[in-house]
């Protein structure tokens, strides 16, 4: 054990040349970052959980009901063994030779069958109440985040000179603000891990696990070695947008449309600006060259600038799904009354589900048609969950 851990905390792989771990050691006249100090964020990452518990119940729920948003849930469908048995061990979604032996099997017509597995589909969705309180602890806690970010960072000076996020480096002392900042971050994102197989199944449920994963290896690794201070401005700068998500997915829930619309529009500028401009012209441009000139490369260097190209590789998929969302919405709305904030119900959904579509397609359509239909844009939660902070 003692060769392992060796071998993972080599000097020539966490730090610039001629620097020792014991250069970084705590004292009396300054503090660095230590890696046992991450321990700190599980605690966290539970108190957060059972605060988010609480303020689901006792304020997002109550300001739900306010806006008349029901807790009722989709139609049950009508018990049936059969069906149920299908619907749990064989297929969800049954295909026309199978929706035709069932229909001779139970004497019943194709098209209530096909009623009976959307309805057994919807039944296992959460209702517009759950998904509205989700949004709410989402959005307090990104607007109380980013909050504390700025008001942080508008007082040091590599907001407004980056190249003060590698003078003296790694030699920066690590100060309480910055230290609170990151473990809270840190913890929100462990948070987000546990509770992602309890949360809203969604079905960038995949994508989202592995953002997490690298969220979280990208906070600790950049606290690791001292490379808090750009991690800071990484930090905050992906943190801007998702609010405004959060409160357009609230104005949806609670049928405030032209609100919903112009918080869509609102986040997908600032989505874009921050993700496709500023970061990679700003942070990029001193985690790649100003770091270069100022300390030089050395092997972590590498690895946690491939992280960074990474998240910014994320960052470039979720700017298409959001262009091609508004595509589509100004194109529908040049059938009609052109409207540039609107956007469609249909668009909306496209952007937030579950992992089922809602299945709500006129009993003439065919299972195949709703499918097609349903199943085009295939963005889902990768808009509305995105983001991560360290990425996202």
């Amino acid at each position: 054990m003692a060769g392992i851990l060796a071998w993972f905390w080599n000097e020539r792989f966490w730090l610039p040349h001629n620097v020792t771990w014991a250069d970084l050691k705590n004292t009396e006249e300054a503090t660095f970052p230590q890696a046992e100090d991450l321990y700190l964020a599980f605690p966290l990452a539970f108190c957060i959980f059972m605060v988010r518990l609480i303020f689901e119940r006792f304020v997002a729920k109550p300001c739900a009901i306010a806006l008349n948003i029901q807790a009722n849930g989709p139609q049950i469908a009508p018990p049936n063994a059969i069906l149920e048995k299908v619907f749990t061990a064989i297929t969800k979604h049954p295909d026309e030779k199978r929706l035709e032996g069932l229909s001779k099997q139970l004497d019943w017509d194709v098209r209530s069958i096909q009623r009976w597995f959307r309805q057994r589909r919807n039944q296992e969705k959460p209702s517009t109440l759950t998904r509205f309180c989700e949004s709410m602890w989402r959005f307090s806690f990104y607007l109380y985040v980013f909050t504390y970010g700025v008001r942080f960072l508008k007082k040091t000076p590599w907001l407004w000179n980056t190249r003060h996020c590698w003078y003296n480096y790694p030699y920066q002392p690590l100060t309480t603000d910055l230290h609170y900042y990151y473990i809270l971050e840190l913890s929100f994102y462990w948070s987000l891990m546990f509770s992602q197989f309890t949360d809203i199944k969604r079905k960038d449920f995949g994508i989202m696990f592995l953002h997490h994963l690298v969220c979280i290896f990208l906070i600790t690794f950049s606290y690791v070695n001292n490379m808090a201070r750009v991690g800071t401005l990484v930090l905050c700068l992906h943190d801007s947008a998702d609010a405004l998500l959060e409160a357009a997915k609230m104005a949806n829930y609670a049928k405030f449309q032209k609100m919903c619309d112009l918080l869509f529009v609102m986040f997908a500028v600032v989505f874009i600006t921050t993700r496709l401009g500023i970061f990679p012209l700003w942070v990029l441009n001193t985690t790649l060259f100003e770091s270069w000139e100022i300390v030089g490369p050395y092997p972590s260097w590498w690895v946690f600038n491939l992280l960074l190209l990474l998240i910014q590789g994320l960052n470039c998929f979720w700017s298409y799904l959001i262009v091609k969302i508004a595509c589509k919405a100004v194109s529908r709305g040049k059938a009609g009354k052109w409207n540039p904030l609107h956007v469609s119900k249909d668009d909306r959904s496209d952007i937030e589900s579950s992992s089922d579509e809602e299945d709500s397609e006129p009993p003439g359509k065919n299972a195949h048609t709703a499918t097609t239909t349903n199943g085009t844009s295939g963005t889902n939660g990768y808009l509305l969950t995105g983001s991560c902070s360290m990425d996202d």
